[in-house]
C-alpha cells in the first residue's frame, strides 16, 4: 500500500471486498435508506481511488473511509430533514383556507385570553415561556439569556405550561356557569 502512484488494483479490491459491508452498514444506519447508503459507500471509495490515496496499511484506509462515510451520512441526512421540513411548510401553506370573520375573531379573543393569563404568571414562570413560545428559542438560548441553567429552563416550561393550562381551563369554566 505504500506505492506512490496510488492503491494498487489488488489491494483496492481486498479493501473493498473487506471494508464495503461495515461501510454499508454504518451509511444504511445514518442515511435511512439502502439506495442512499450503498450511494455514499461507492463516493467514498471512488474518492480514494481516484486521489490515488496512500495509506501505511489496510486498516488505516478503513478508518479514513470510515470516517469520510460517517461524515457524509451526517451531512445526507441533514440535508434530507431540511428538505422535509421545508416540503411539509409548502405543503402546509398551499393548503390554507380563508379564515371567516368569526374564525379570525375566535382566534383574536383566545390570543388576548393567553396574553391575560400569561400576566398571572409569577414572572420566572412568564419569561421563560414568552422566550420559548413568542421568541422562538430553544432552551440553550433561554438558559444563556436568563443566565439559568438548560435544564431549570425545561422544568419552568413545563411548570409554566402546567399553570398557564390551568389559569386557562378556570376560566373557560367560569365563561361557561
Amino acid at each position: 500500500m505504500e506505492m506512490n502512484e496510488g492503491m494498487p488494483l489488488t489491494d483496492f479490491q481486498k479493501l473493498y471486498e473487506t471494508v464495503f459491508p461495515i461501510l454499508f452498514r454504518v451509511a444504511f444506519r445514518i442515511a435511512g435508506t439502502e439506495d442512499a447508503a450503498e450511494d455514499l459507500c461507492q463516493e467514498a471509495l471512488f474518492r480514494l481511488y481516484e486521489k490515488k490515496m496512500v495509506f501505511p496499511n489496510l486498516e488505516e484506509a478503513k478508518y479514513w473511509l470510515l470516517r469520510v462515510v460517517k461524515n457524509a451520512s451526517l451531512n445526507y441526512a441533514k440535508r434530507k430533514d431540511r428538505e422535509r421540513k421545508v416540503y411539509q411548510k409548502a405543503f402546509r401553506e398551499e393548503h390554507r383556507v380563508e379564515e371567516s370573520g368569526e374564525d379570525t375573531l375566535i382566534k383574536k379573543e383566545e390570543a388576548e385570553n393567553v396574553k391575560e393569563a400569561l400576566k398571572l404568571l409569577p414572572e420566572n414562570l412568564r419569561a421563560v415561556l414568552i422566550l420559548k413560545e413568542y421568541a422562538e428559542l430553544n432552551y440553550k438560548e433561554i438558559g444563556k439569556t436568563l443566565g439559568i441553567s438548560e435544564g431549570n429552563v425545561k422544568v419552568r416550561v413545563f411548570r409554566a405550561r402546567e399553570r398557564l393550562s390551568a389559569i386557562l381551563q378556570k376560566r373557560e369554566k367560569n365563561d361557561v356557569s
